[in-house]
């Protein structure tokens, strides 16, 4: 009749809208600048290096950090202190990009595309992957650094909550730690060498001096702080909340 619309027309006139916002919602996002691994910019990772005597007794434990979308890295390193675009312990070793789709933006309540709407906004939301990091930022310029309940993973993981990363709330040490030992890739051999190299040499001046008990120490080592970070993070949160 005159002056209605049949449903036919309804649904396209919607499709068409909804196929604009979808449109208009990718352009939101930059184009980032390709991965440059030897000049260090690295838009959108994750980045990761060896830590001094910490990383000798223990490899797979190392400094993390995140990178803005320009490549800027940052990372918690220390005391109400976050480095920007000068990580804390040397030249990075590995990366993993991450898909700024997978991230959460919402406009608004009722804006969220992942499942926890709720927990995402109290735990504090973003506009942009920068605008992301800039909170988490600020949070942790008020922080106090400890190597074993609040550092460099606490920060990034945080960060990728901010964001709710592939549609996740439950960011934290572990999971980021085996992230980037399960897929992150190395910059070149020479970062092969240089993460491993002091742990070998460790291991093997060890054995020559002190004979098996040495390994035996090395493994109850590597035991107890694995066993220290999985039950500090998923039986006791409080004591890794940070």
């Amino acid at each position: 009749m005159p002056g209605r619309i049949s449903l036919m027309d309804f649904e396209a006139v919607t499709a068409t809208e909804d196929g604009n916002h979808n449109r208009q919602t990718h352009h939101e996002f930059w184009p980032l600048y390709s991965v440059d691994s030897k000049k260090a910019r690295l838009p959108c990772c994750l980045v990761w290096s060896p830590l001094p005597v910490v990383s000798w007794l223990a490899p797979y434990i190392g400094h993390l950090g995140i990178c803005q979308e320009d490549g800027a890295v940052l990372d918690f390193a220390g005391s109400n202190f976050v480095n920007v675009d000068n990580f804390a312990y040397g030249a990075v070793a590995r990366y993993l990009q991450l898909d700024r789709e997978q991230c959460c933006f919402p406009p608004h309540m009722a804006g969220h595309t992942c499942k926890n709407n709720y927990r995402h906004a109290e735990h504090g939301t973003a506009m942009t992957w920068d605008d992301g990091m800039r909170h988490s930022m600020q949070k942790f310029q008020h922080k106090s650094y400890n190597l074993f309940t609040c550092n460099c993973h606490s920060f990034v993981a945080n960060c990728l909550n901010r964001l709710a990363y592939n549609g996740s709330m439950d960011w934290n040490m572990i999971n980021l730690a085996a992230l980037m030992l399960l897929k992150g890739q190395w910059v070149d051999r020479m970062s092969i060498v240089r993460s491993f190299s002091p742990f070998v040499m460790v291991l093997c001046i060890g054995v020559l001096m002190v004979g098996w008990p040495f390994l035996i120490g090395m493994a109850s080592f590597s035991f107890l702080l694995i066993t220290w970070f999985v039950v500090g993070t998923y039986c006791t949160r409080n004591l890794m909340e940070c």
